[in-house]
């Protein structure tokens, strides 16, 4: 146990790493460019997701992250323009976003890869409480651009940290098989792929009603959770074990975050705060979800505060989303194509990529904040 854990420190160090890095040059292009101070949300989140699959990437998966996450940022920003515009419309267009790249599964390791890839800026979106744009360019393409530059600045940063890390650190990440072992086609139609991409889509479009009409603009969380506990599922018991992680880390997040406010910490120290707590959540997410959950309930909760709104009482709204996304999840898991747990070895259904929530449940430089 304790080698486990002093090896999840060190990779939870290089995703701080690079997560700080790529903060510190988001913090410098803000004062340089004026742009607005959510930008630096978009790069924490975007770099601290990127680590995760980058880990045990090549070469050819390293040069297709550079050509994909700039451009899928570039692409959320347009979606989350539409939500806030049409909410409908960019409901529907972001359901198909996330659910695609599930589907696509069916044709193989690098498909999955791409594909998750592909949802990283989406799950950023959901954690950035605003568009990250120039004051001076929200109705410009050029807004697309500072979006892909931030998705350059996480990928270079986590190709930097991870790559000295490699070269000079004590320990290096366990290599992928070049090929896996075939597996028998599976007999289940529709497809285990295509099943729990129409249960995902049922869960994040059931978020989107629910949490609109429960939860006003928070409405993010409840389509966060229903997104965490679905993708990457290996049957109806997985969605259920996922939620309560999820719920339970959320509630102890609470009581944490309500400390932190009596006290009153603000300012500098409250952003020290902040990394202190992610990083912990990094080195204890391989034990259990629920840790990640709790420190990510934290650190929004100071983040909010620092954006002026108030944490706290907040926090019961939080829970009540995370709840409701993780019911719609389990209805949907249990009653939309169910995928019976001895199926979910077929080809198109391998095991969850390390873009999906099974990231969450290994070692930090294996994992992703898709979460919040």
């Amino acid at each position: 146990m304790a080698h486990i854990l002093l090896r999840n420190a060190y990779e939870s160090g290089l995703t701080m790493t690079a997560v700080l890095l790529c903060w510190s040059l988001a913090l410098w292009l803000e004062a340089v460019a004026g742009l607005h101070t959510d930008v630096l949300v978009l790069a924490v989140a975007l770099t601290l997701t990127l680590a995760g699959t980058q880990r045990t990437a090549d070469t050819r998966r390293r040069l297709t992250g550079l050509a994909l996450l700039p451009a899928t940022a570039a692409v959320s920003i347009l979606v989350g323009r539409l939500i806030a515009a049409h909410y409908v419309v960019g409901a529907v267009v972001f359901t198909a976003g996330m659910s695609a790249p599930v589907w696509i599964r069916r044709y193989g390791r690098a498909a999955t890869k791409a594909g998750t890839l592909m949802t990283l800026p989406f799950i950023a979106l959901l954690v950035v409480p605003g568009p990250a744009l120039p004051p001076k360019a929200q109705g410009a393409l050029v807004s697309w651009g500072w979006a892909a530059l931030i998705g350059v600045l996480a990928v270079s940063c986590v190709w930097l940290v991870q790559g000295l890390g490699d070269r000079y650190g004590p320990w290096r990440p366990d290599p992928e098989p070049p090929n896996p072992p075939p597996r028998r086609a599976s007999r289940l139609r529709p497809r285990p792929s295509t099943r729990m991409a129409v249960q995902l889509a049922a869960a994040i479009a059931a978020a989107f009603v629910v949490g609109r009409l429960l939860f006003d603009d928070h409405w993010p969380w409840a389509v966060l959770t229903a997104y965490v506990a679905a993708s990457g599922s290996r049957g109806r018991t997985d969605v259920v074990r996922k939620g309560v992680e999820r719920l339970a880390g959320a509630c102890a997040g609470t009581l944490l975050a309500a400390g932190v406010a009596t006290a009153g910490v603000t300012g500098p120290a409250a952003v020290v705060l902040m990394f202190t707590v992610l990083a912990i959540a990094l080195w204890l997410r391989p034990l259990n979800y629920a840790y990640w959950a709790a420190g990510m309930t934290t650190v929004l909760s100071l983040l909010l505060g620092r954006l002026g709104q108030d944490a706290t009482s907040l926090l019961p709204t939080r829970l009540a989303a995370i709840a409701v996304g993780a019911a719609l999840t389990v209805a949907s898991a249990w009653w939309v194509l169910p995928v019976a747990k001895r199926r979910v070895a077929a080809p198109e259904a391998v095991r969850p990529s390390a873009g999906t929530d099974q990231r969450l449940a290994r070692p930090s430089g294996s994992g992703a904040a898709q979460d919040a």
